[in-house]
């Protein structure tokens, strides 16, 4: 039987990349969204200082008056997103669609 042969020294890693933030796909009379978020075929940003909610699916991007909702989080319920506010969980359909 032979000895066992001495491992090689670990080759240098190559530095970490910065992640990626994403590309920006909302207009930028917004400004910068507080939080976004995606899920499925969904994805969403709103906007606290414009009282705005986008959502866009499957290509398509409706606008949303957002109204007192600080929106922070987004869960699948059936055909409709529901998004988390403080004042608790808000119906997309409980929110007036608007004109960009």
């Amino acid at each position: 039987m032979e000895p066992m042969k001495p491992m090689e020294p670990m080759k240098p890693m190559e530095p970490m990349k910065p992640m990626s933030g994403g590309e920006k796909w909302w207009p930028d009379n917004l400004g910068e969204p507080s939080s976004t978020g995606s899920q499925n075929s969904m994805r969403y940003a709103f906007f606290p200082k414009a009282h705005r909610l986008l959502i866009e699916r499957d290509g398509n991007l409706s606008t949303y008056d957002s109204g007192e909702h600080q929106i922070s989080g987004v869960q699948q319920s059936g055909d409709l997103p529901n998004f988390t506010s403080q004042n608790g969980v808000v119906r997309l359909d409980e929110l007036k669609k608007v004109d960009r």
